[in-house]
């Protein structure tokens, strides 16, 4: 495994650049450092880790002549030989307008698994394939197991997914075609991760929430924004949030185009949630920097319904450093967005069309200009949700 030598200034004529020391796994609660080829998942604290800071990378560093997101491999901390990649990234653009709003929908599930989970797993399994990683452990409530399950198999990987028993028929039936093993856990979404951490003595987590590999490749989206916009950063992005990975992702692409010197400024990141599951939401209007009380309900969201976000600290920063904003979007609004979209041809799960909402909802509260150049993030294909759809359009309760 090759970290990447960032000794080089050619891109940065105008920035005096200094040879910065390796990249390492850092515990960003207490600043403890790891090696990269330490095969871990987590700080010895407990805490879950991030890479540290990366130079990032200009436009004459994309390999243009590849149609994936590894045209981005120079900003990863790690050079890969053979990726896993399927074709990943270099998703749609499209301009358009949401409610008379104008805005930018960044089409997310034009993925191999359908959904963007896919950016971090490619590169998070090729990283761990590169450490001689061959089987792996993942919990989710769907589109992250689906995606672990498919890279996995792609990767030649035996992979094991514990799921929520509530967990929709769809969702498990492809972690299942793709071969996974699957482990249904009763009880709330963190009774499965908890199941999971107890087994992962056993089998590597390779978990899209903990593992910094992760964010790595869903960082790409940023990126792949400054390139679709003709390397110009949007003044606003409004990413559907749970447990951070795009606002994390988006942040640190944004933060290493700062470095790189292709840009002075971060677009204002603002994270859309459901109103009955909204941690982060919560944690900002409260102006806290952890979790605060809140009650919880049933959403049809049900992919953003993550009650204790493990990097919510992080994501707080994120947020309040951009100068964004968080907003919580109500079931009838989450619905009618749902119904919206399809009616513009935007098939999507309820649980990224709640960031259409949040942008109307923004834009009512003065947060978001209707004049600003603003890019929603859509994550995951409707075709996931048939029953969601199939009770929506047949008067039965969605």
């Amino acid at each position: 495994m090759k970290s990447c030598d960032y000794s080089s200034a050619a891109c940065r004529p105008n920035q005096k650049v200094n040879k910065m020391k390796a990249p390492t796994f850092v515990d960003p609660r207490n600043g403890t450092e790891y090696a990269l080829d330490a095969k871990i998942w987590r700080s010895a604290d407990g805490n879950p880790m991030m890479i540290s800071p990366l130079p990032g990378i200009c436009r004459e560093d994309i390999d243009t002549g590849n149609g994936s997101l590894w045209r981005y491999q120079a900003a990863f901390p790690i050079k890969v030989e053979n990726p896993v990649s399927m074709g990943e990234g270099c998703t749609p653009m499209h301009k358009t307008s949401f409610d008379g709003i104008p805005c930018n929908f960044k089409l997310e599930w034009f993925s191999p698994t359908g959904s963007f989970k896919d950016r971090g797993t490619s590169v998070m399994l090729s990283m761990l394939k590169e450490m001689g990683i061959t089987e792996v452990l993942e919990d989710s409530s769907g589109n992250g197991g689906a995606s672990v399950a498919g890279y996995g198999a792609a990767a030649g990987m035996k992979v094991h997914v514990f799921v929520p028993a509530t967990t929709s028929a769809a969702k498990v039936a492809q972690i299942q075609a793709y071969g996974a093993e699957i482990v249904r856990v009763p009880g709330p979404r963190e009774a499965t991760e908890e199941a999971a951490i107890e087994k992962a003595s056993e089998i590597f987590y390779a978990s899209h929430n903990w593992h910094p590999f992760f964010l790595q490749g869903t960082k790409t989206i940023g990126y792949e924004i400054w390139e679709d916009l003709g390397f110009k950063l949007p003044d606003n992005i409004v990413i559907p949030g749970s447990a951070g990975s795009n606002v994390l992702g988006v942040y640190l692409a944004f933060k290493e185009l700062m470095a790189s010197g292709e840009t002075d400024r971060l677009p204002k990141i603002f994270v859309s949630q459901p109103a009955n599951c909204a941690p982060l939401h919560a944690a900002f209007q409260a102006e806290a920097d952890e979790h605060v009380l809140q009650e919880f309900g049933k959403t049809v969201a049900e992919g953003t319904a993550i009650k204790r976000p493990i990097r919510i600290k992080e994501m707080l920063q994120a947020v309040r450093e951009s100068g964004g904003g968080t907003v919580a979007v109500e079931e009838d609004d989450i619905i009618a967005a749902c119904r919206k979209l399809a009616n513009q041809g935007l098939y999507v799960e309820p649980t990224c069309a709640h960031a259409a909402a949040g942008l109307a909802k923004l834009t009512q509260e003065g947060l978001i200009k209707e004049t600003d150049e603003t890019v929603v993030i859509l994550t995951g294909s409707g075709l996931k949700t048939t029953s969601f759809y199939a009770d929506l359009f047949s008067g039965g309760d969605a």
